[in-house]
């Protein structure tokens, strides 16, 4: 976990929105057939669909926000996942803090 990183990737407004909702996502987003927004996260298809963004354009995002440790993926069938990493978003914090 690199804070510069992570830095990078929060420094974008639209993975920052993929943040927000993904603390609540049973308020943010429709229930979806597989797999459960709070144990297994939210589809990449919805975030797309959320942020009007193709899914190349929402992966791309997603990939930054993984590399980052501010996310984790989790495939279930032919679907990917996401939902926040709290104990790396910690982490990062308390990095951060001690670096400033």
């Amino acid at each position: 976990m690199s804070i510069v990183v992570a830095i990078r990737a929060l420094a974008n407004e639209r993975r920052l929105q993929i943040l927000e909702w993904l603390k609540d996502p049973e308020a943010h987003f429709p229930p979806q057939v597989d797999g459960d927004l709070v144990k297994d996260g939210v589809c990449g298809i919805f975030i797309a669909e959320k942020l009007r963004v193709t899914p190349a354009t929402v992966s791309e995002h997603l990939k930054v926000l993984s590399r980052a440790g501010l996310v984790r993926a989790k495939r279930i069938k032919q679907w990917t996942f996401y939902k926040r990493d709290e104990a790396q978003i910690r982490k990062i914090k308390d990095a951060i803090k001690r670096s400033i």
